[in-house]
């Protein structure tokens, strides 16, 4: 009897997954870059992707006339350049623009984009088709928008080959295996056969990549591929983008805002402001020695991993006092067996008037789950929470003190959460947003509009952008107009889950000021939630690190953050980007 009866199957599917990739080789669309002659690109001197004096004009009414002015830069071959600058930059309109997937209201007035010497602006839609996927391809900086979330993800990416190759569907479904094992996912068919919404953020974006790179393009476009991952998971994707570079010569366009992953990642630097290429050049130079006052105000508004010094707390009665909540879920379902998940397990935390305490960890560590059981959006299954009154016990314990209980506390505890957009109303104006709660609350109407004025000169917007629609603001800014919206309930407790997460450094660096602002002025505690190390760093007391539903560390920021005693914790810091990188100091 064979003792390994799966072995002559496992040699059977590896045999076919080798003669699906000679076939790839030979059966790629004779427009593929790579599959011509994928080593001439790494010696070759022409530009894989040249840029030159490229202008895309807004429509009439917009802020400005251009959303890019004559930009040009070049991107070689085994090369990554990293475009950078605030939002409302232009960056992404250049990924659109060599892509081929400029909005309708946006037009090229001048200039040219070359892909291996082809002209791309104007091209024929049909030309486009063929080149992207086999040439040029694009990571987009959310996957679960990029990805069909009705088709499973081995489909998804076989769609891919359906275009661009003529394998049959036993060859497809190998080479879609092998990009799968290549790009570092786990048990390759059950990702295969599974929906986007069954992986987590980091297996997701590893799915859109390998989309990207299955037929090895000679250009490949990033854009805020890495954003909302937290430490280890960025580090692990910028080391596949690497790694997959090295192998095949692959030019890099990479757009980002973390300049944490420009001295990680980049060999050149084009810096743009409103549009316009403010400074470029290699890497060391942009960063180390920046000729700009705007570049030197980007690099001044990078976090640094060691702690701030801010002012003593006072050690009085806490206004959140948490003992032991834990949260478990139970999955499956009859006839299957259910097995209990614990999302979060034994947090105890007090946070006191004026004090940041913040909760780091990976995506999955159960730190948005603490937050939502602090804040009484879901129900613990175990533990208290105190804040001025007893809530979040779990079953079987003595109860709160009914719906008016429930309402003060949530009241007194308010949420800010990631996105902005999503917890703003799209059909409302952002003043019936901020009035809408207190209201709610038995304030009059006028008195919670006259406090609304107030609150956004708060935030340091104009009260008059109360009259207007969500879509008509920055990201930043909405994030402000969320911040005026918990303030308007007047809170004793503001838990900010990711609230800067998505933003570029400089408005990042903008909302942690302002939230240490309206700190100093109201005394309210903070509960901090994010995945970045260098802004909780910044703007935390106390820092408590979960792994696995546990608090593995928990103590002062300059404790856990400068001399951390967990591995875990020492693991989060050394995956930092840029560490150990020294910005504007050359």
């Amino acid at each position: 009897m064979n003792p390994h009866p799966n072995s002559s199957a496992k040699n059977k599917d590896q045999a076919t997954r080798t003669r699906a990739h000679e076939k790839t080789e030979m059966t790629l669309s004779p427009h593929s870059v790579v599959s011509a002659m994928p080593a001439a690109r790494t010696t070759t001197a022409t530009p894989v992707l040249s840029v030159r004096d490229l202008t895309v004009a807004l429509p009439k009414g917009a802020d400005r006339p251009f959303a890019v002015n004559r930009l040009s830069f070049d991107v070689h071959a085994g090369r990554t350049v990293c475009l950078v600058g605030e939002s409302g930059s232009g960056k992404s309109v250049v990924a659109q623009t060599v892509m081929g997937l400029m909005p309708a209201a946006l037009k090229t007035s001048g200039g040219s984009v070359l892909l291996m010497g082809e002209e791309l602006l104007g091209a024929p839609a049909a030309r486009l088709r063929q080149l992207r996927g086999a040439s040029l391809a694009m990571v987009f900086q959310e996957p679960m928008t990029a990805l069909n979330p009705v088709m499973r993800c081995g489909l998804q990416v076989d769609e891919m080959l359906k275009q661009h190759t003529r394998l049959g569907a036993a060859e497809r479904r190998a080479r879609i295996l092998e990009i799968f094992e290549r790009v570092h996912l786990p048990d390759p068919p059950r990702i295969y056969a599974s929906y986007p919404h069954q992986l987590s953020g980091g297996q997701r974006q590893r799915i859109v990549i390998a989309i990207a790179l299955i037929l090895r393009p000679a250009l490949l476009i990033c854009d805020e591929p890495t954003t909302a991952l937290d430490v280890t998971t960025q580090a692990g994707i910028l080391s596949l983008i690497r790694e997959m570079q090295q192998e095949n010569g692959t030019a890099v366009l990479f757009i980002t805002h973390d300049f944490g992953v420009v001295a990680d990642i980049a060999d050149e630097v084009v810096v743009l402001a409103l549009g316009n290429p403010i400074e470029q050049g290699g890497r060391d130079q942009v960063l180390r020695t920046p000729r700009t006052a705007y570049t030197r105000m980007l690099l001044a508004a990078v976090p640094s991993l060691v702690p701030a010094t801010r002012p003593a707390v006072a050690r009085g009665v806490p206004l959140l006092d948490v003992q032991a909540i834990g949260k478990t879920y139970l999955s499956g379902s009859w006839p299957g067996k259910r097995r209990e998940v614990r999302a979060a397990s034994d947090v105890s935390l007090q946070l006191h008037a004026g004090e940041t305490i913040g909760i780091v960890g990976e995506s999955g560590s159960g730190k948005s789950t603490v937050a939502r059981c602090i804040a009484r959006l879901i129900e613990p299954t175990e533990g208290r929470v105190h804040a001025g009154s007893r809530v979040g016990q779990p079953e079987g314990s003595e109860r709160p003190g009914g719906r008016g209980e429930l309402t003060a506390f949530r009241r007194m505890v308010q949420v800010v959460f990631q996105d902005p957009y999503r917890s703003l109303n799209p059909r409302q104006t952002v003043g019936a947003s901020i009035v809408e709660g207190p209201v709610n609350f038995g304030v009059p109407r006028r008195a919670a509009w006259r406090r609304a004025e107030e609150l956004m000169e708060w935030v340091r917007m104009r009260p008059d952008a109360l009259a207007r629609y969500p879509s008509e603001f920055s990201g930043g800014q909405r994030q402000r107009i969320c911040i005026a919206r918990a303030l308007a309930c007047e809170p004793r407790v503001l838990i900010a889950d990711e609230a800067v997460s998505a933003l570029d450094v400089s408005v990042q660096e903008q909302v942690l000021k302002l939230l240490a602002d309206i700190q100093q002025r109201l005394s309210i505690g903070i509960l901090f939630i994010t995945h970045d190390l260098r802004v909780a760093s910044q703007i935390c007391d106390q820092v408590i690190v979960m792994q696995r539903g546990c608090v593995v560390e928990q103590g002062s920021a300059q404790q856990v953050l400068v001399a951390p005693r967990h591995a875990y914790t020492q693991a989060l810091l050394a995956a930092a980007p840029g560490q150990g990188y020294r910005f504007g100091e050359g």
